[in-house]
């Protein structure tokens, strides 16, 4: 029998391999094939040592390597490209993907005839791929959605339409594909395709086009499968759950199974877009189940012009706006999702827009830098919208980052990612949430000036926090998700004392120092600053004038509010501690600062910056997880994050 070797290069460690499971299943479910082909799945985090992973594709001896191909691993995957082609001359590579799809020229290696590249649904090019490798004279015009090269020429065939009906590819939950295999985050789909077509998008390849979807029997044995083993978190790989109905039925089956196995603990989603209702339903239906959950709110751009741009002119921001003061209201976490810079966009527009969001109390604000993405509209409109991009240093990623529009320079792009730094600090950790909230709510500064100010004081600053911003952004390697991690995981853990001081000084040198609601309303904020950790409450040593905190334990504090915070009473009650009585503000009042947290866990020494930052990213999303409960000390307990 011939050995055919799914690789997979994932982000993360652990990482169920859903799409090389989904070719296997289609694959070994034809007679044929299954008595010619023996399958296996290799699955290594492209992080992994390069030479360690191409050791491992050699020891399988392979004759057909198929590997997955996306920004995070292109570049590893063009590397061990050329080293199987040298090694193993003799095998067949099929590349597939976002990445690659419909690029061919770009990725296979001129004049190399067993490299080919997938062009659609991987299922049905594996399938004719694999049939013709069986035959006596291998046809390869036969096999849908491919190209190779062929005496000299590129050669691709037919695009094949999509599979429809999904019952065609059988489970690999349910066919015994993942058996063997053991990994702790599960990944599913209940459909496929996207009927959006938001510019800056190549979802599944199936974006602006019909939604199919899986049968809800086998849906719900899947995730028995799924809780009966164990798995510590789900992700729910739909373009938009919450979009069909069903999705609240199945939201419920998964906390039943939550319930009856204790698995999964967390579940991540994609929300669906112009379904915010049924969206605050599901993740409410998870929070109380007791999954971590969090809600995630796809705006990306609060400028009318840049969201007609990318065609995201149908997604109503005043509707979202709502969904997010909902979520507050009933303690569940959300994030709103921007990214940075789009066409359209102007530096201006982005700082009022953040403005608007804060202003809306959204909890955390993610902002993502713009990446041009192969295949997407956006990537065909490139010098219509003027986009200068360029490539972050990766020898494992291959992500070329926008860093100017027609509507920013590259100056002004910089400036919007340290404005972002800024957000992340003051506003997403909560540096600065009471003093801004108080600022911009008595007119003395807004939002998004605030955060701008602080941005530029990064930018002159010399600490090891500051030079991580500068290099993070003149090396482009903010676009990676583990950098909002890292960020946390320093101003929150390990270099706390450090933003202690970054912070005060700054404050400092603000006019509004003077007014004395804003200096207690600084103090508190340093006393209510989350521990991303398990640690100890440590207090600051920046000194305390205008409140005096009392440590109680190892974890919490308490203070004595001055008599004079009346202009602070609304940003309290957002804590869940009210005002004494009408009119009476919060002066005098009693304050226990506790922060244990719901769902913290132990700094990992002995684990990588990579793994810890891990956490940290997954904490950022779901914030309201470790944040402080603060609680009237004398009144009736109703403490609240």
């Amino acid at each position: 029998m011939k050995s055919v070797v799914f690789v997979d290069l994932p982000t993360y460690e652990n990482m169920l391999p859903l799409a090389a499971g989904y070719m296997q299943a289609y694959a070994q479910h034809d007679p044929k094939i299954s008595a010619s082909y023996r399958f296996e799945i290799a699955s290594f985090p492209a992080t992994m040592d390069r030479e360690h992973i191409l050791g491992e594709l050699l020891s399988r001896e392979a004759d057909v390597y198929a590997i997955g191909c996306y920004i995070w691993n292109s570049k590893l995957v063009q590397w061990l490209l050329r080293e199987l082609t040298s090694k193993r001359p003799d095998a067949h590579i099929l590349l597939g993907g976002p990445q690659v799809m419909k690029n061919a020229r770009r990725y296979l290696p001129e004049p190399v005839d067993n490299v080919y590249v997938c062009n659609g649904e991987g299922e049905l090019t594996v399938h004719g791929l694999l049939t013709q490798l069986m035959a006596d004279r291998a046809d390869l015009s036969l096999v849908p959605s491919l190209s190779f090269w062929e005496a000299g020429e590129l050669v691709t065939t037919e695009l094949a339409p999509r599979v429809k009906s999904l019952t065609e590819i059988p489970s690999p939950f349910l066919t015994g594909v993942f058996a063997e295999h053991e990994f702790s985050f599960a990944i599913m789909e209940t459909n496929r395709g996207c009927p959006f077509r938001c510019s800056f998008c190549y979802w599944g390849a199936a974006t602006n086009d019909k939604v199919h979807k899986f049968e809800l029997e086998r849906i719900k044995a899947e995730l028995d499968w799924i809780t009966d083993r164990g798995f510590a978190g789900l992700f729910i790989a739909d373009a938009n759950w919450g979009l069909a109905p069903r999705d609240v039925e199945l939201s419920e089956y998964l906390v039943e199974r939550k319930t009856l196995t204790g698995f999964p603990l967390m579940v991540n989603m994609a929300a669906a877009k112009n379904k915010p209702d049924r969206m605050a339903e599901i993740t409410e239906i998870f929070v109380r189940g007791g999954l971590m959950a969090t809600q995630p709110i796809s705006l990306q751009s609060l400028s009318a012009e840049a969201l007609k741009m990318v065609d995201r002119q149908n997604i109503r921001q005043e509707t979202y706006i709502s969904l997010q003061r909902t979520l507050r209201n009933k303690g569940i976490s959300s994030y709103v999702e921007l990214i940075w810079p789009l066409p359209g966009e102007s530096y201006a527009s982005f700082k009022e827009g953040v403005t608007t969001l804060c202003r809306s109390d959204a909890d955390t604000l993610i902002i993502y830098p713009q990446l041009l993405l192969n295949n997407t509209p956006m990537f065909a409109r490139q010098d219509e919208f003027g986009l200068q991009v360029e490539s972050a240093p990766s020898e494992v990623a291959e992500a070329d980052v926008v860093v100017a529009t027609k509507w920013v320079t590259r100056r002004e792009c910089q400036d919007g990612f340290w404005l972002y730094y800024a957000i992340h600090c003051l506003y997403n950790m909560r540096g600065l949430l009471l003093v801004s909230r108080y600022l911009d709510r008595q007119g003395v500064v807004p939002f998004g000036e605030l955060f701008a100010s602080f941005a530029e004081y990064l930018k002159a600053g010399d600490g090891d926090i500051c030079r991580f911003f500068s290099r993070s952004i003149d090396n482009l390697a903010n676009y990676d998700l583990m950098n909002t991690g890292i960020t946390a995981h320093m101003i929150l853990s390990s270099h706390r004392e450090e933003f202690d001081r970054l912070l005060f000084d700054f404050v400092r040198e603000q006019e509004w120092w003077a007014d004395p609601v804003a200096r207690t309303a600084f103090e508190m904020d340093l006393l209510v600053r989350p521990y991303v950790y398990r640690e100890p409450f440590r207090l600051p040593s920046v000194g305390f004038r205008e409140v005096e905190p009392e440590v109680l334990d190892d974890y919490a504090v308490q203070v004595v509010l001055p008599q004079d915070l009346t202009a602070l009473a609304t940003v309290f009650e957002e804590h869940g501690i009210s005002a004494p009585g009408d009119g009476e503000g919060v002066g005098g009042m009693t304050v226990r600062i506790d922060h244990r947290g719901r769902q913290k866990v132990p700094y990992m020494a002995r684990r990588s910056l990579e793994h810890n930052a891990n956490y940290c990213q997954g904490i950022v999303l779901r914030f309201r997880e470790v944040l402080p409960t603060l609680s009237r000390v004398g009144a009736d307990p109703n403490p609240s994050t």
